[in-house]
Order: C-alpha cells, then sequence, then structure tokens
C-alpha cells in the first residue's frame, strides 16, 4: 500500500469515518482538505445495488451538470459534408473523416470525447480497440452517436459528463472543482443524485444507493448521507 502523505494524514483527521453526512457540510469539508497548490478537481462516488453482469441492469448514460465541471473538453467529431461544418460552427475542436482516423491509428489522443454520426460509425468502429479501452468510444447511449453534432457539441463543452457502472457496481464522475461556490457543488451533486435515481432498473432489488461519497483530487473521501433523496 502506497504510503500517504502527511498533508492527507492531516486533512484526515478532519473527517469522521463512521459518519455520512449532509451535502452542505461535505462540500465545506471537501475544500478543508483539498491542499493541493492546483484546482482540485471535486469527485464524486457511488455504490449501487445493481448486477452489472444482466444485461438490464449496466447503467450508462450522460447528463449535463448544471453548473459544469470547470474543465473545458476538446470535442473531436467524425462527420462529413453539412454536419462537419455544423460541427465546426458548435465549436468543435476538431473535425475530420479518414483524416483523423489515420492519426488516431498513429498515437494521437490530443482529446477528451469523441462524437461521431451514425453514417460515420462503419468506418469509426474499426477504431474500437485504441478508443474502446481509453473510454473514448462514441456510443449512442451517450449521445455521442448522433447527426445532432451541433447539440452534443454544445452540451459537451458546457459541463456534460458520462456515467457508467463498472464491474463492482461503482459509478465515479466530476462534479466540479474547489474553486467552486459550494451552492455550485451542492447543485451539480444534487442533479447527478437525482439522474442515477431515475436510471435505476426494476429488476435492481434491496437497497439501490448504498454509498455515496465525494472527494478533492488529492483528498480524502468524504462519505455523504443520501437517504434523503431515495424515496425507497
Amino acid at each position: 500500500m502506497a504510503k500517504k502523505g502527511k498533508k492527507y494524514l492531516e486533512a484526515l483527521k478532519l473527517i469522521d469515518r463512521t459518519k455520512a453526512y449532509g451535502i452542505n457540510e461535505a462540500v465545506e469539508l471537501v475544500k478543508k482538505t483539498a491542499t493541493a497548490s492546483f484546482d482540485e478537481t471535486v469527485d464524486a462516488a457511488f455504490r449501487l445495488g445493481v448486477d452489472p453482469k444482466k444485461a438490464d441492469q449496466q447503467i450508462r448514460g450522460a447528463m449535463v451538470l448544471p453548473h459544469g465541471t470547470g474543465k473545458t473538453q476538446k470535442v473531436l467529431v467524425f462527420a462529413k459534408g453539412e454536419k462537419a461544418r455544423e460541427a465546426e460552427a458548435a465549436g468543435a475542436d476538431y473535425v475530420g473523416e479518414q483524416d483523423l482516423i489515420n492519426k488516431i491509428n498513429q498515437g494521437w489522443f490530443d482529446f477528451d470525447v469523441v462524437v461521431a454520426t451514425p453514417d460515420m460509425m462503419a468506418e469509426v468502429g474499426k477504431l474500437g480497440r485504441v478508443l474502446g479501452p481509453k473510454g473514448l468510444m462514441p456510443n449512442p447511449k451517450t449521445g455521442t452517436v448522433t447527426f445532432e453534432v451541433e447539440k452534443a457539441v454544445k452540451e459537451i463543452k458546457a459541463g456534460k459528463i458520462e456515467y457508467r457502472v463498472d464491474k463492482s457496481g461503482n459509478i465515479h464522475v466530476p462534479i466540479g472543482k474547489v474553486s467552486f461556490d459550494n451552492q455550485k457543488l451542492v447543485e451539480n451533486f444534487e442533479a447527478l443524485v437525482e439522474t442515477l435515481i431515475k436510471a435505476k432498473p426494476q429488476s435492481s432489488k434491496g437497497t439501490y444507493m448504498r454509498n455515496a461519497a465525494i472527494s478533492s483530487t488529492m483528498g480524502p473521501g468524504i462519505r455523504v448521507d443520501v437517504s434523503g433523496y431515495v424515496r425507497k
């Protein structure tokens, strides 16, 4: 196990590890325990009562946080003709066809999100082996395979995030920066919780939202009480 630094251990003393805090208090603690010299990202993590091995319980989707993530995403769009011009006008960082496919095959990955029009997927699909492991493959479930490229690019630039349950039933996503106003972080967190609750599979039994926590990039995790958000 990696040895924890002095700042981390000092921050840990501010937290009661046996307690689940209200989101307002948790956000205050995140800021107190963020001691890095840069503007740390605030992440939210959830343990859900789902079985990802079952197809109908593989929770995956995307949403636009009310106040964004604080990070400007570099967007690459695979499109041609009018849709390519639409993507450029919407603010996409890179727009192209085979030229970009070739570039990626040569090891170029200077982008954060990939959008593709459906008519480009036959070619883009060939990049699955290189884009898939990096979580960059366009997918209809997250709105990144679409002819509505203007909407897709603008939403991503505005702070759209993707969420996907892992094999252990966990979801881990950014909800902002330490420099955000407390209320903005609270509202981003609550919007995410609401989205995940709506995504609950009908076949999921027992407690759905089992645990939740927030943390800064270099800080310790702080458990959050989400019982007030969950009607069941």
